[in-house]
């Protein structure tokens, strides 16, 4: 996962064809740290997914954006706009099935350049 900042995140929402996830999370936080793993899990079985995380503690004004209530939070991202949240992560198995479809908006989105 590439960390990546608030203006990184306003960057690539700007392109309205976009489709990816952000993890948002504190660098205190137990319970985040598991929830990366997870994610890095997912990252590893699904190559060239676009998934991206940041420190919440540096995007206070995204957070008050996109309504985000507590992290971990995993944002999915399509055509620039919030589509989904996710709170709980619940399993690997999870998580997966939530970011498959990116990789597939993502293929997509490269044929039709």
């Amino acid at each position: 996962m590439e960390e990546v900042n608030g203006q990184q995140l306003k960057y690539r929402c700007a392109d309205i064809r976009a489709s990816f996830a952000v993890y948002f999370y504190t660098p205190l936080c137990g319970t985040c740290r598991v929830a990366e793993k997870m994610l890095q899990v997912v990252e590893a079985t699904l190559p060239g997914l676009p998934l991206y995380k940041s420190n919440i503690n540096f995007m206070s004004e995204l957070a008050f954006e996109w309504e985000i209530k507590s992290v971990p939070c995993l944002i999915l991202v399509e055509h620039g706009k919030v589509a989904r949240k996710l709170y709980a992560m619940r399993s690997v198995s999870d998580l997966y099935e939530a970011l498959k479809p990116l990789l597939n908006k993502e293929a997509g989105k490269e044929q039709k350049e």
